[in-house]
Protein backbone atom coordinates (compact mmCIF):
# COMPACT_ATOMS: atom_id res chain seq x y z
CA UNK A 1 0.00 0.00 0.00
CA UNK A 2 1.78 3.36 -1.25
CA UNK A 3 0.77 6.03 1.31
CA UNK A 4 1.70 9.46 1.19
CA UNK A 5 3.51 11.08 4.59
CA UNK A 6 2.97 14.62 3.23
CA UNK A 7 -0.97 13.94 2.69
CA UNK A 8 -0.77 12.45 5.88
CA UNK A 9 0.80 15.75 7.35
CA UNK A 10 -1.40 17.96 5.46
CA UNK A 11 -4.29 15.93 7.13
CA UNK A 12 -3.44 16.33 10.75
CA UNK A 13 -2.72 20.06 10.32
CA UNK A 14 -6.26 20.86 9.07
CA UNK A 15 -7.79 18.51 12.21
CA UNK A 16 -8.18 21.18 14.22
CA UNK A 17 -10.98 21.63 17.25
CA UNK A 18 -14.06 23.76 15.57
CA UNK A 19 -15.81 25.08 18.98
CA UNK A 20 -19.04 26.90 16.30
CA UNK A 21 -20.61 25.00 13.54
CA UNK A 22 -23.30 25.21 11.38
CA UNK A 23 -25.90 23.86 13.35
CA UNK A 24 -29.04 23.73 10.93
CA UNK A 25 -26.55 21.15 8.55
CA UNK A 26 -27.69 17.72 10.29
CA UNK A 27 -25.02 15.07 10.80
CA UNK A 28 -26.68 11.39 10.46
CA UNK A 29 -26.47 8.79 12.70
CA UNK A 30 -25.17 6.58 9.92
CA UNK A 31 -21.56 9.22 9.81
CA UNK A 32 -20.97 9.06 13.25
CA UNK A 33 -21.09 5.17 13.16
CA UNK A 34 -18.60 5.01 9.93
CA UNK A 35 -16.44 7.08 12.45
CA UNK A 36 -16.92 5.06 15.37
CA UNK A 37 -15.81 1.72 12.86
CA UNK A 38 -12.52 3.55 13.14
CA UNK A 39 -11.68 2.88 15.77
CA UNK A 40 -11.53 -0.83 15.63
CA UNK A 41 -8.80 -0.69 13.79
CA UNK A 42 -6.61 1.15 16.42
CA UNK A 43 -4.18 -0.34 18.76
CA UNK A 44 -5.70 -1.29 22.32
CA UNK A 45 -3.66 -1.55 25.91
CA UNK A 46 -3.92 -5.21 26.40
CA UNK A 47 -5.96 -5.25 23.24
CA UNK A 48 -9.06 -5.10 25.43
CA UNK A 49 -10.91 -2.73 23.63
CA UNK A 50 -13.14 -1.55 26.48
CA UNK A 51 -14.43 2.03 24.74
CA UNK A 52 -18.32 1.99 23.55
CA UNK A 53 -19.88 4.92 22.07
CA UNK A 54 -23.14 6.61 22.38
CA UNK A 55 -24.14 8.46 18.91
CA UNK A 56 -26.64 11.65 20.00
CA UNK A 57 -28.41 13.32 16.97
CA UNK A 58 -31.94 14.14 17.94
CA UNK A 59 -32.49 17.87 18.85
CA UNK A 60 -34.06 17.26 22.01
CA UNK A 61 -31.19 15.38 23.56
CA UNK A 62 -28.89 17.60 22.44
CA UNK A 63 -30.21 20.48 23.84
CA UNK A 64 -30.40 18.70 27.24
CA UNK A 65 -26.74 17.85 26.93
CA UNK A 66 -25.27 20.87 25.78
CA UNK A 67 -25.36 23.24 28.85
CA UNK A 68 -23.42 20.20 31.00
CA UNK A 69 -20.55 20.56 28.83
CA UNK A 70 -17.57 23.72 29.70
CA UNK A 71 -16.50 24.68 26.22
CA UNK A 72 -13.03 26.48 26.20
CA UNK A 73 -11.11 27.30 29.60
CA UNK A 74 -9.21 30.14 28.10
CA UNK A 75 -12.20 32.43 27.12
CA UNK A 76 -13.15 32.67 30.62
CA UNK A 77 -15.80 35.33 29.27
CA UNK A 78 -17.46 32.87 26.22
CA UNK A 79 -20.08 30.07 27.96
CA UNK A 80 -20.04 28.15 24.26
CA UNK A 81 -21.75 28.21 20.65
CA UNK A 82 -24.21 30.66 20.86
CA UNK A 83 -28.00 29.41 18.87
CA UNK A 84 -26.99 28.19 15.70
CA UNK A 85 -23.62 27.45 16.36
CA UNK A 86 -24.10 24.56 18.24
CA UNK A 87 -23.17 20.61 17.52
CA UNK A 88 -25.45 18.75 15.32
CA UNK A 89 -24.27 15.71 17.09
CA UNK A 90 -22.23 14.19 19.97
CA UNK A 91 -20.44 11.14 20.14
CA UNK A 92 -20.01 10.39 24.32
CA UNK A 93 -17.33 7.98 24.52
CA UNK A 94 -17.01 5.56 27.44
CA UNK A 95 -14.98 2.68 29.59
CA UNK A 96 -17.38 -0.11 29.75
CA UNK A 97 -15.63 -1.37 33.31
CA UNK A 98 -16.56 -4.58 32.50
CA UNK A 99 -12.97 -4.70 31.37
CA UNK A 100 -11.31 -2.45 33.65
CA UNK A 101 -10.90 0.67 35.56
CA UNK A 102 -8.35 2.24 32.95
CA UNK A 103 -8.59 2.17 29.07
CA UNK A 104 -4.85 2.96 29.21
CA UNK A 105 -4.26 5.74 26.14
CA UNK A 106 -7.03 3.94 23.81
CA UNK A 107 -8.91 6.86 24.37
CA UNK A 108 -6.84 9.33 22.71
CA UNK A 109 -5.89 6.62 20.13
CA UNK A 110 -9.46 6.55 19.23
CA UNK A 111 -10.68 10.32 18.92
CA UNK A 112 -7.71 11.15 16.75
CA UNK A 113 -8.81 8.53 14.14
CA UNK A 114 -12.60 9.57 14.94
CA UNK A 115 -11.52 13.52 14.66
CA UNK A 116 -9.22 12.62 11.47
CA UNK A 117 -12.01 10.44 9.95
CA UNK A 118 -14.34 13.85 10.32
CA UNK A 119 -11.68 15.81 8.45
CA UNK A 120 -12.33 13.47 5.40
CA UNK A 121 -15.66 14.22 5.69
CA UNK A 122 -15.97 17.86 5.94
CA UNK A 123 -16.71 17.59 9.49
CA UNK A 124 -15.21 19.28 12.55
CA UNK A 125 -15.44 18.63 15.95
CA UNK A 126 -14.56 19.44 20.35
CA UNK A 127 -12.93 16.63 22.17
CA UNK A 128 -14.69 18.08 25.65
CA UNK A 129 -13.05 16.21 29.37
CA UNK A 130 -15.07 19.10 31.09
CA UNK A 131 -18.74 17.83 31.53
CA UNK A 132 -21.08 17.21 34.15
CA UNK A 133 -20.51 13.43 34.49
CA UNK A 134 -23.50 13.09 36.89
CA UNK A 135 -25.80 14.92 34.73
CA UNK A 136 -24.89 13.36 31.45
CA UNK A 137 -25.74 9.51 33.23
CA UNK A 138 -28.83 10.90 33.85
CA UNK A 139 -29.84 12.49 30.97
CA UNK A 140 -28.49 9.35 29.12
CA UNK A 141 -29.47 6.90 30.88
CA UNK A 142 -26.02 5.47 30.94
CA UNK A 143 -26.19 2.09 32.52
CA UNK A 144 -23.40 1.94 35.68
CA UNK A 145 -21.19 -0.50 33.64
CA UNK A 146 -20.25 2.45 31.25
CA UNK A 147 -17.71 5.44 32.36
CA UNK A 148 -18.64 8.87 30.44
CA UNK A 149 -15.30 9.72 29.18
CA UNK A 150 -15.35 12.28 26.48
CA UNK A 151 -17.91 14.16 24.72
CA UNK A 152 -17.06 14.75 20.99
CA UNK A 153 -18.94 17.71 19.72
CA UNK A 154 -19.37 17.30 15.80
CA UNK A 155 -20.49 18.89 13.52
CA UNK A 156 -19.96 21.30 10.10
CA UNK A 157 -17.57 23.82 11.22
CA UNK A 158 -18.31 27.37 11.69
CA UNK A 159 -15.39 29.30 12.23
CA UNK A 160 -11.57 29.30 10.98
CA UNK A 161 -8.71 28.05 13.17
CA UNK A 162 -5.08 28.93 12.19
CA UNK A 163 -1.62 27.05 13.34
CA UNK A 164 0.81 30.02 14.57
CA UNK A 165 4.30 28.84 14.89
CA UNK A 166 5.24 29.22 18.29
CA UNK A 167 9.42 30.47 18.62
CA UNK A 168 10.33 28.17 21.10
CA UNK A 169 11.06 30.49 24.22
CA UNK A 170 10.18 28.23 27.18
CA UNK A 171 8.17 30.87 28.98
CA UNK A 172 6.50 31.79 25.26
CA UNK A 173 2.20 31.68 25.99
CA UNK A 174 0.93 28.66 24.53
CA UNK A 175 -2.82 29.75 25.29
CA UNK A 176 -5.19 29.45 21.89
CA UNK A 177 -6.86 32.63 21.62
CA UNK A 178 -9.49 33.94 19.49
CA UNK A 179 -8.52 37.54 17.48
CA UNK A 180 -11.74 40.12 16.33
CA UNK A 181 -12.16 39.02 13.08
CA UNK A 182 -13.42 35.21 14.75
CA UNK A 183 -10.51 33.64 13.84
CA UNK A 184 -9.36 31.61 16.15
CA UNK A 185 -5.41 30.91 16.59
CA UNK A 186 -3.61 28.07 18.38
CA UNK A 187 0.17 28.40 19.03
CA UNK A 188 2.44 25.24 18.15
CA UNK A 189 6.04 24.35 19.42
CA UNK A 190 8.55 24.05 16.94
CA UNK A 191 9.99 20.58 16.49
CA UNK A 192 13.06 20.90 17.81
CA UNK A 193 11.71 22.08 21.36
CA UNK A 194 9.77 18.52 21.03
CA UNK A 195 13.23 16.71 20.39
CA UNK A 196 15.26 16.39 24.12
CA UNK A 197 18.67 15.13 22.80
Amino acid sequence: MNMDFENLRALMKSDRTIRRFHEGKEVSAETLEKLVELTRYCPSGRNAQPLRYIIVTDDETRKKIFPLLKWAGYYEDWDGPEPGERPSAYLIQCLDTKYGKTCLCDDGLQLEAITLGMKTLDLGGCIIKAFDHIGLTEVLSIPERYTPRYVLAVGYPAEEVKIEEMSGLENEDFKYYRTSDGVHHVPKRPLKELIIN
